[in-house]
């Protein structure tokens, strides 16, 4: 039988994918440790999960409980192909538990606080839970009531958009979208202010959503403005540059150092902030995303950096090895870590292996000797088949992990397909603690 090119690729990147899931020199295969050691884990999200895989199977009599209210676990990566009508909701949705390996305590509750000083975690019911290792990995906030004037209920009426909350929301943002590729005008598309996890997400749905219109004859009648408040398009230059070049191309305007403050819903009209004062734009659609900070027991119990992102409350904690700064007891993971980089499931990926290095060889009491350089990939979607594979580090270097095969800054179909098919079954395998 003969495969067509999708096939055959799609072939391929499964193949790949599988080696490079393949059992190596790796923590499996190494003698457990043991220890009645009591690590707690905050969060059952991509990096809460997959930590806790690891360490079922790197200690041997360890007491580990996760703490997460959350009964469904949500593909993150996904949110922004349901928001342009290419996935279903269900695409991005699985159980939490089904993730979570046996021997994990799983208690499903809020945490209120951390007393970093007598080693205990309390949850919202009052339960108070006891740590000798202690793991921060909640995830992030969205904090919607900053936009004055608006609210989730809003999303997918009016014109209005905001994929980031779920994938309900989601599915609205693209009855709000889809409306608006056929009927046309302006289209405000935001980022806020704050750090935010892939940060690519926004300049994704631009760049779908023009292309949409696009397919369906309707470019003359759109306006495309991409609002920031940054100076440039992305914080790796060669990046920023090269989706400047696209949008200039396509004709998707720029409205650049400026911040969303405000939306007038029955007006559709939006509020900036600028360096000269306030700025209102109409629009016919929105897509908001707002400011993203650490959960607010983080901030309360003082795990925080206290000399930067003050407004934002992120975990201080060493940039190499995750660790934190003041209480050498407690390691950050994923979005709310406090580096400068790697709020993405990639980063993720490449954390977990560092924070169980260091977490395993201090039970032992020794050293870890693994570092995290800050790897960050976007798989940046241009248009419906498209995509650049953009990988970075701290450094903002390109760190391609395919150099030769996959040009970074090349809009590329197998780029788009490791999107659509790789990268759900790596991020799985990630859960598992195989990746």
């Amino acid at each position: 039988m003969k495969l067509d090119r999708r096939h055959f690729l799609t072939a391929a990147l499964s193949g790949g994918v599988a080696a490079a899931l393949a059992p190596s020199a790796s923590p499996a295969q190494v003698a457990p440790v043991q220890t009645s050691a009591r690590i707690v884990i905050i969060g059952a999200g991509a990096a809460g999960t997959a930590l806790a895989n690891r360490l079922v199977r790197r200690l041997d009599g360890a007491q580990i409980t996760v703490i997460d209210p959350r009964q469904t676990h949500l593909y993150q990566p996904g949110l922004t192909l349901v928001a342009t009508g290419l996935k279903p909701p269900s695409y991005v949705e699985s159980n939490t538990a089904s993730w979570l390996p046996k021997g994990v305590t799983w208690l499903p509750e809020y945490v209120a606080a951390v007393d970093a000083e007598a080693k205990t975690v309390a949850t919202e019911s009052g339960e108070v839970v006891p740590y000798d290792w202690l793991v921060v990995a909640p995830g992030l906030m969205l904090d919607h009531d900053a936009i004055e004037g608006f609210s989730l209920d809003m999303v997918g009426q009016n014109g209005i958009g905001a994929l980031y909350a779920g994938p309900d929301y989601a599915a609205r943002t693209w009855a709000a979208a889809s409306r608006f590729t056929e009927e046309g005008g302006t289209g405000l598309f935001t980022r806020p202010e704050t750090e935010m996890k892939c940060a690519g997400a926004p300049l994704k749905h631009a760049f779908l959503i023009d292309d949409i219109a696009r397919r369906a004859g309707n470019a003359s009648r759109m306006n495309m403005v991409y609002a920031a408040p940054q100076g440039s398009l992305f914080g790796v230059p060669i990046v920023a540059e090269k989706v400047r070049m696209l949008f200039e191309d396509r004709g998707i305007d720029t409205m650049m150092k400026r911040t969303l403050t405000a939306i007038d819903a029955s007006a559709k009209r939006a509020t900036f902030a600028t360096e000269a004062g306030p700025e209102e734009v109409d629009y016919d659609y929105i897509h908001i995303i707002p400011p993203q900070r650490a959960p607010e027991f983080v901030r309360q119990s003082g795990l925080s950096w206290a000399d930067r992102w003050t407004d934002q409350g992120w975990v201080e904690c060493d940039m190499h090895t995750l660790r934190h700064l003041r209480y050498p007891d407690i390691f950050a993971l994923g979005d709310v870590a406090g580096v400068p980089k790697g709020k993405t499931a990639a980063s993720v990926k490449w954390q977990v292996p560092v924070v169980e290095d260091h977490l395993v060889a201090a039970i032992e009491g020794q050293e870890g000797t693994a570092s995290y350089d800050g790897y960050t990939s976007c798989p940046m979607i241009t248009r419906i088949g498209r995509a650049m594979l953009v990988e970075f580090d701290y450094n903002n270097n390109l760190v391609p992990s395919f150099p030769g095969l996959i040009a970074p800054l090349e809009e590329l179909w197998i780029s788009w397909l490791m999107k659509e098919v790789a990268l759900k079954a790596t991020y799985n395998a990630m859960l598992r603690g195989r990746a």
